[in-house]
This record gives structure tokens, sequence and C-alpha cells, in this order.
């Protein structure tokens, strides 16, 4: 991640807004001086909306997704080089002048990309001299037709070159993020960071199993719950009412993720992402402990600094709010909406949200109400009364973890000074997705986990070092 810098564009800079006058004062005059008598539609489309569509979406990118997501703006800079490339290709000069004017849009356009992206920093200097040679290119153009008899074609020109113009001052703008977090990039979701440094046989395997239910490896323990026990005790006095089974188990979790970081990858479109620190915790629970009461889902965010306490007041926080509200959460109301849709058609929109997923089109408020997309998810067979289950994983979504806990039992055991005891021990299992990390990794962190239910204490102070993933 040290590689790759960040830039940004902030809209109290004054160069911001003149690129932007600039863009729009090239669509007004692109639209209000378009007087190409009984041109066709492919016409209109090609030298009126493509240009004009271009210059607006680059101007909204800029000033309202300009401060975090300013590389973007690489695709209506990419729909620009398109239309000045047709432009030159439907011109009167030769092919040869055509093609090498095309090859130099292109080159601008590689260049504007990696260094938006952050990939060649290094090459700015190279992006402000091909903008500069556009600009200068056709306002030469337009000098020249000024001479002669055709002002008209004159005016055309001019109109093109506010438009590079506008560009020119918004690279100018660009300012370096120095505050030492990552920003996103090129290949990143709404969601989660790609991760780019993997060995070639890891991503040949997100093809060869393409099914996270396919690819999940399942394992069994069990944890001796007398140190857990006089831990719940030791916070239910401390007045942490309700603490228990759940929180303990959520913790000792968060707690592995700040030393295995990589256990918070997910797996979308055959390409591996992490989420970093942003640990999102998903579980059923009911409005009311009866058999009638309806179930929801509540969506936690957490982070691998938080303690047990930590971990207990934001649990506790989202279920007293899903017992407090009378309505439906919008998990619910979403999947009633999803209801009405007849059978036939709602196959074609779960097709239809499983693509848009796969290519990141979902829009963020469904990421954030989606119990598919999420770090890990929690059941609870103890409430129940019976062992814990090996839950499968969902094709659906991106979530690479389930994790059961069941219930308490005794269970007779030796002693070392040759005592019997009934020994208490409680089951849990996990449901992995194994694309994401290989088994050895996998093996630690789960190890690590355990020894963690076995000393409970550890979780009542923040780790003394959080591992970031690798880039």
């Amino acid at each position: 991640m040290s590689k790759r810098v960040s830039y940004y564009v902030s809209r109290k800079s004054w160069l911001a807004w003149l690129a932007a006058l600039l863009l729009i004062g090239s669509v007004i005059a692109r639209i209000a001086f378009f007087r190409e008598k009984g041109a066709d539609c492919l016409t209109v489309w090609l030298r009126i909306v493509l240009p004009a569509f271009a210059a607006i979406l680059f101007c909204l990118r800029m000033l309202l997704d300009g401060q975090e997501h300013f590389y973007k703006t690489a695709r209506p800079v990419f729909l620009m080089a398109a239309y000045f490339g047709i432009c030159a290709v439907c011109s009167p000069m030769r092919l040869r002048y055509a093609l090498m004017y095309c090859v130099l849009l292109l080159v601008g356009w590689l260049l504007y990309r990696l260094v938006a992206g952050g990939r060649h920093p290094r090459l700015h200097f190279a992006m402000w001299a091909v903008l500069a040679v556009f600009v200068g290119f056709l306002v030469y153009d337009a000098r020249q037709t000024l001479r002669g008899a055709d002002a008209w074609h004159s005016f055309c020109t001019l109109r093109d070159a506010l438009m590079i113009l506008g560009v020119f001052f918004a690279v100018l703008a660009m300012r370096e993020h120095n505050d030492g977090k990552y920003h996103p990039t090129f290949g990143d979701r709404k969601d989660g960071r790609r991760v780019r440094e993997l060995n070639p046989i890891t991503r040949v395997a997100n093809y060869i199993m393409p099914n996270r239910n396919g690819a999940s490896n399942s394992l069994r323990d069990r944890v001796e719950v007398s140190e857990i026990e006089r831990y719940i005790r030791a916070k239910r006095k401390e007045g942490l009412t309700g603490f228990g089974m759940t929180e303990v188990f959520l913790a000792a979790y968060v707690r592995i993720l700040a030393r295995y970081p990589a256990a918070n990858r997910f797996l979308s479109g055959q390409t591996i992402y992490s989420r970093d620190e942003d640990i999102q915790f998903c579980m059923v629970i009911k409005k009311e402990m009866t058999k009638e009461a309806p179930d929801t889902i509540i969506k936690l965010h957490l982070n691998p600094r938080d303690t047990a306490d930590d971990v207990y007041k934001k649990f506790h926080a989202a279920v007293q709010e899903v017992h407090n509200t009378p309505l439906n959460s919008t998990l619910d109301n979403v999947a009633r909406y999803i209801n009405y849709v007849p059978g036939l058609l709602l196959k074609f929109l779960i097709w239809l949200l499983k693509t848009m997923d796969y290519f990141d089109l979902l829009p963020a408020f469904l990421l954030e109400v989606s119990p598919f997309h999420a770090s890990v998810f929690f059941t609870s067979m103890a409430s129940l009364g019976i062992p814990a289950i090996t839950h499968h994983l969902y094709d659906f979504g991106n979530m690479p973890v389930f994790c059961a806990f069941g219930t308490k039992y005794r269970e007779p055991e030796i002693t070392a000074d040759g005592q019997v005891r009934a020994a208490k021990y409680l089951d849990y299992t996990f449901n992995i997705d194994e694309r994401i990390v290989d088994g050895f990794y996998y093996a630690e962190a789960l190890k690590y986990f355990h020894r963690l239910l076995r000393d409970p204490s550890r979780l009542d102070t923040p780790p003394e070092n959080v591992i970031r993933d690798i880039d």
C-alpha cells in the first residue's frame, strides 16, 4: 500500500470550480450552437450527447466525490478520448494521421488513469504535457480557422478546447492524501479493498471453485467453559446485564482479526477483497422470546481494537433498538418489497442482483442491510437447547465465515491427581470459505481463538498491535 499514492480534489479549490465552469460552458455551447441541419440520430449522439455526458459526469464526480473517489473521473475522460477519436476518424485528415491522433488520445487516457489511480504518480508531468499539447493543438486549429472564412468551425474547435482545458485545471487541482490512511482506487469495491499481492494459484483456484458453498471447509471444536462462566459472572457484577456467551465468542473473534486480518477477507467476482478494520457481524434475533415472535437480523460494524465491553455495548444497543422499535427493520422492509414480486420475475430479480453484485453495481444501502454481505454470521444453538450445527455458507453475497455454538453439557474426566470430575464443555463449529486464505493461516487463527476462550480476561484490554492486511 505504500507504493500507491491517493489523490483528491477539494470542493474548496478555485481550480476545481474553474474546471467545472469550463466543462459546463463547453456543454452549453455544444447544445446551444449545434447547427448541422439534417443531422441524423447517430451524429447527434456522437457530436452532442457523448461529449456533453462525459463533461457533466466528470464535473459531478469531481465535485461530489472527488474527496475520496477522484480516480473515477478516468471513466468520463475515456469517453472524452473516444469522442475526439471519433472526430479524428470522421475528419478529412489522412488515415495515418487519424490513427496517430487516436494513439495519442489512448496514451493520454492511460496516463490519466495511471496517475489518478495512484499507481504511477511520477507520470503526472507527462500527463500534464499531453493535456497541454491537446489544448494547444485545438486552440491553434481554431486560430488558423479564424484567419479563414469558416468562423463556425473555429467556434466548434474552441468548445472542444474548453472541455480539455477543464480537465487540465482539474488535474492542477489534484492534491495528495497525506493522512496515512488507505483510500479507494481502481479495482476496489464499496465494501472492500482489493487484495492484489496474491500468488497466481490463488487466483486460478477462485475460478476452479466458483461457488462459496462448494469451497467451504468445516471445523468442530469444543472448549471447557468454567473460565468463561466465571468471566461472565464477573462482567454481570460490573453492571453488564445480559452479558453472555455470545459476547465472549464475538469479542474473541474480533480479537483474532486484529492478529490475523486476512480472515476478514471475502471473495466476490472471483476476486479477493479485504474489509481491513471494518468487521461486519450478523446474527438472527427474535423481537420477543416467544415462538410466535418474528425473526430479524442485526448487523454490527466492529473494530479490531474493540474490547469485550465495547462489543457488549454495540451488540446490546442493536438488540435494544430492534426490541424497542415497533416497525420492521430496513432489511425486513426490503425483503417484504421483494416478496411482492411474482415467482418467475423474482427468480430473474435474484439473478440480476447476483450479477450486479458480481460487478459491484449494487447500491451501498443494499450492501449495508444485506445479511449476506458481512465478515461473519453467528448463530446460537444454546438458546434452542440443541448442539452446535454446521451451517452452510451462502452463494449469494460474500460472507466467508459462519460460526455456531451449542448448549453446554457435562462430561466426566480424570484430573491430574486421579480424581474424576464432571467438566462442562461447549461445542462450536466454523464453516469457512477456503479460498480467501490458506489452511495454515486459518489453523493459526482458530487456535488463537481457542486460547482466547480458555482465558477470556485477555479480551478486557485492547490488542497491543493491530496488524494490517497486505496490499
